[in-house]
């Protein structure tokens, strides 16, 4: 065979080998930021195309639903936030199922003013700034757990100037956003009542799609689950910087000094690394787990007790220690 026969044998075998990768576009759940950053880890270090996959990264934002775009088959995942859309979707017979869970703890937080509460309980004493999702939903756990009430319930509407102005009150926050936030414009380092740590015991930032991809595409479902599990673990404790480029690049505000903090928080508190993911690998989601999670919001009055929950969650995909060699 000639050189210029052999050229062109390899370049129709690599063509044909891109050609073989499965277009796949990934909606999130909001701008680009650290808290995504395991899904641009493992297109930037080419995790997703090593299994065959051609992904694309769709932002989310305040414009932008996603989700919706998913069930009209516009994109094939999506981004989900906690257990409680999906047991909403079980309700509306909406076919959307969640086949991992990228973080084991929601990061839901209550900010408090330095040493205004020594407990959590404490927080009882103070009005608290919430927003109508939250009041709807984690509050009402609050309520029926702890004893919280409505009357101590401040309209949030994401301005924290009246928190900061006022140090018998609290604030609800993401754990990885506001903290940092109130420190620059308040002046002071908040207390931070993180939520699971409290109970609440939700998963979060879901990896959701439809139940007719599962039936008919599962060997994309399962690189996709597999590759954003690598991606997290190589975005935690590996080179994150061609991600974190990603990341300024689909989000021009996104600041380094927000990136390392996200991280930081995430890594401290066990977002996505802790638990059960521990002995069977970030995504991981259990059976019990779940059960907990929705025990507890049927307690709450959330959601009906008769709600066929396990139609929201398959554990076919999670569980199975990938990507666990690359913690360091």
């Amino acid at each position: 065979m000639t050189k210029f026969a052999l050229a062109l044998l390899i370049g129709a075998t690599a063509a044909g080998a891109a050609a073989a990768n499965t277009p796949v576009t990934f909606g999130t759940n909001w701008l680009a930021q650290a808290e995504h950053g395991g899904f641009y880890q493992a297109v930037a270090d080419g995790t997703y195309a090593a299994c065959g996959l051609d992904v694309t990264i769709q932002p989310g934002g305040p414009q932008v639903n996603n989700r919706a775009l998913m069930l009209a088959g516009k994109i094939d995942f999506n981004m989900g936030g906690s257990l409680l859309e999906q047991f909403s979707a079980v309700q509306e017979g909406i076919p959307v199922v969640a086949v991992a869970a990228s973080f084991q703890k929601e990061p839901q937080v209550i900010l408090t003013h330095p040493g205004k509460a020594k407990n959590f309980e404490d927080l009882k004493n103070l009005k608290l700034y919430l927003g109508d999702a939250g009041y709807a939903s984690y509050y009402q756990w609050m309520i029926n757990a702890f004893g919280f009430t409505p009357e101590q319930r401040q309209v949030y509407t994401f301005n924290p100037a009246p928190f900061i102005a006022d140090p018998e009150s609290g604030m609800q926050g993401y754990l990885s956003s506001e903290p940092l936030m109130v420190e620059k414009e308040g002046g002071f380092k908040p207390d931070v009542w993180l939520l699971a740590d409290q109970g609440y015991s939700s998963y979060s930032t879901l990896i959701e799609t439809m139940a007719d991809t599962i039936a008919t595409k599962p060997e994309v479902v399962s690189c996709f689950v597999d590759g954003s599990i690598k991606g997290w673990y190589s975005y935690l404790y590996g080179d994150n910087s061609a991600a974190n480029a990603m990341i300024k690049k689909d989000n021009p505000d996104m600041t380094d000094e927000q990136i390392a903090f996200g991280i930081e928080q995430m890594k401290a508190a066990g977002i996505v690394d802790s638990g059960e993911a521990l002995e069977t690998g970030i995504g991981t989601m259990t059976d019990a787990h779940i059960k907990d999670f929705f025990d507890k919001m049927v307690a709450a009055g959330v959601v009906p007790a008769d709600l066929e929950y396990t139609k929201a969650y398959t554990l076919e995909f999670v569980n199975k220690g990938v990507g666990m060699d690359l913690k360091k």
